[in-house]
C-alpha cells in the first residue's frame, strides 16, 4: 500500500484549533523545503525525522523496519538524517532488513538497535541499478560504485566494531542472520526477547508509549 503524505496536527495563524495539515505544508511554514521526485517515502520518512526532532529534540524517535532494502541512495538518505536530528534513534527490525535495510538498522543510536527474535537481517554489496548503460557510462558507474562500497563497509566496520577486511569479505555475498547471529556480528545490540526477559515486571522500556500496554 502506498504511504500517503502524512497529515499532523497544526494550528494555522489565525484558527482557535488544531487540525490536520499535510506536514509538507507544516514544514513549509516553518521555512524546511523537501524536494519530491522518486524518492517519495524516503522524503516522507527524512520529513517526520526532522519534524519530530523540532517538535521534541529529547524525546526518542522509534524506526521500525521490515524491509527487503531499496535504492542505495534514498537509504544512504535515511541513515544521514538519523544522524544529524537531535532525538536518539530507535532502530527495531521485524520481519526481514536485507540490503539497504539493514544499514539504516545499523545507523541507530549504539545500545538502541533492537531484532526481534524471528526477524532476519541481511547484508551485500551494493548493486547498481544501471547496468543497461553504454560501456562509458557503465564504466564510470563501476567507479562509482567502488567509492560507494568502501564508504558504507567503513560505516559497517565502525559500527559493528568488525574488521574493515571482514566486512568487506562478509559483502562479496548475501549473508542471512537471526536475530541473535545479527547481534553476536554488532548489527545490532539486543535481542527483543531479551528486552522482555529483563523488564519482566516493568513496562518495556524499549517501546514507545503506544505499545505499553501490549
Amino acid at each position: 500500500m502506498p504511504m500517503g503524505v502524512p497529515k499532523v496536527p497544526y494550528r494555522i495563524p489565525g484558527d482557535e484549533e488544531a487540525t490536520g495539515v499535510d506536514l509538507y505544508n507544516v514544514m513549509y511554514r516553518e521555512r524546511t523545503l523537501f524536494g519530491q521526485r522518486r524518492c517519495e517515502i524516503t522524503n516522507h520518512i527524512t520529513v517526520l525525522m526532522v519534524y519530530l526532532s523540532i517538535e521534541d529534540g529529547i524525546s526518542d524517535i522509534f524506526l521500525f523496519i521490515n524491509s527487503p532494502g531499496g535504492w542505495l541512495i534514498s537509504g544512504m538518505a535515511i541513515f544521514d538524517t538519523m544522524q544529524t536530528v537531535t532525538p536518539d534513534i530507535y532502530t527495531i527490525c521485524l520481519g526481514i532488513a536485507a540490503s539497504m535495510a539493514s544499514f539504516i538498522l545499523l545507523g541507530g543510536e549504539p545500545t538502541k538497535r533492537i531484532a526481534f527474535p524471528h526477524a532476519r537481517i541481511m547484508l551485500h554489496q551494493p548493486a547498481s541499478a544501471y547496468y543497461r548503460a553504454g560501456t562509458p557510462e557503465f564504466l564510470l558507474e563501476v567507479e562509482e560504485l567502488h567509492k560507494v562500497r568502501e564508504m558504507i563497509t567503513r560505516v559497517y566496520a565502525l559500527r559493528t566494531g568488525k574488521p574493515f577486511w571482514v566486512v568487506s569479505e562478509d559483502m562479496e555475498r548475501d549473508v542471512f542472520m537471526s536475530a541473535d547471529e545479527a547481534k553476536a556480528y554488532g548489527l545490532v545490540d539486543i535481542v527483543g526477547d531479551e528486552m522482555i526477559d529483563d523488564h519482566c515486571d516493568t513496562d518495556p522500556v524499549w517501546f514507545p508509549e503506544m505499545f505499553k500496554d501490549w
